[in-house]
């Protein structure tokens, strides 16, 4: 444990962020499953709504950096693929 109170701060912090990282991280994959699910029902219309929700919180993750805007292009690329197959 460190003995600075500016490194003790900074402990706490990272710990704050590590966590609130970690549940958003979750919850994209939860909104991509959502898709997943969508696509093998095989309703388009849920489907494309799932997408758009979708890619709204990776754009938001990307903003924020707790995913690199590149990892966010890519797999809105891929949702929107698998919703663009079923039409």
């Amino acid at each position: 444990m460190a003995n600075i109170k500016s490194q003790k701060k900074r402990i706490i912090t990272a710990e704050k962020a590590r966590m609130r990282n970690r549940a958003v991280r979750s919850e994209l994959k939860t909104y991509v499953k959502k898709v997943h699910a969508a696509v093998e029902a095989g309703d388009v219309d849920a489907a494309q709504a799932a997408a758009n929700a979708a890619c709204k919180k990776l754009d938001r993750a990307a903003a924020k950096g707790i995913i690199h805007k590149n990892q966010a292009a890519d797999r809105k690329s891929g949702v929107q693929k698998l919703v663009n197959s079923m039409k």
